[in-house]
């Protein structure tokens, strides 16, 4: 054990590896974040259209659970022929990212949009508002606590589906996973999966807090119950 935590020791000592550790880090960060967040957009987009009309929702949910199946390899090297890009180009991953976030977000859009209570609606609908308004400043608000456990999901996904780039010749922490494979190397490997999950783990507190601070009514509606437990 004493032997690992030398080479590791050794390995973090080195200024490059730092530099290239730090340079996948950014990448990784830049490859799952971007996706997610057109793919939250798109998600809502589509689960709109689906929640107000039943046989667009019923076709949303077919081709967003057939998307989903599809294996993200074969995905990325798919990629570049349809959309005319270099096969070790990063907008092949965004690309493919994005397909997978938004597949994976219809169907908590759907439901976070089906919890919206209706008496909410109509009482929207009675002082005024038209369908697009009433949207984005009753609905989608009050979707969001549903909706974010969806998006927590597909940071994860995200986080996760990115090292897979590292097979083609993209960037990111799955960098360190073959080069560590390819030169049996310990270090760079073991560096590599925990950056992962310390990634993963960040973006998920950073995305609680985000879904506490715009439903500040959660809050006010727990504290009651909690001074009454206490």
């Amino acid at each position: 054990m004493g032997g690992f935590f030398d080479e590791l020791g050794r390995y973090l000592g080195s200024a490059n590896n730092r530099g290239e550790i730090l340079g996948d880090l950014g990448e990784h960060i830049y490859l799952a974040l971007v996706p997610l967040m057109i793919g939250i957009v798109l998600a809502i987009v589509l689960g709109w259209l689906g929640h107000r009309r039943q046989p667009v929702r019923s076709v949303l949910l077919v081709v967003a659970n057939l998307l989903y199946t599809i294996p993200s390899l074969a995905l990325f090297v798919v990629i570049p022929g349809l959309i005319g890009s270099k096969i070790l180009d990063s907008v092949n991953v965004i690309v493919a990212l994005t397909i997978y976030t938004t597949a994976l977000l219809v169907r908590p859009v759907l439901d976070a949009l089906d919890a919206v209570p209706p008496h909410i609606i109509a009482a929207a609908t009675a002082v005024g508002y038209r369908a697009p308004r009433r949207f984005l400043g009753v609905e989608l608000p009050l979707s969001v606590p549903v909706l974010a456990a969806g998006v927590r999901v597909a940071s994860v996904s995200n986080i996760s589906l990115v090292s897979v780039g590292a097979l083609i010749g993209t960037g990111g922490l799955g960098v360190l996973f073959t080069d560590g494979f390819q030169r049996e190397y310990f270090s760079p490997i073991v560096v590599g999966v925990v950056l992962t999950l310390l990634l993963a783990l960040v973006v998920d507190v950073v995305l609680v807090r985000l879904r506490n601070v715009l439903t500040p009514w959660e809050r006010a509606g727990r504290a009651p119950v909690l001074a009454e437990v206490a």
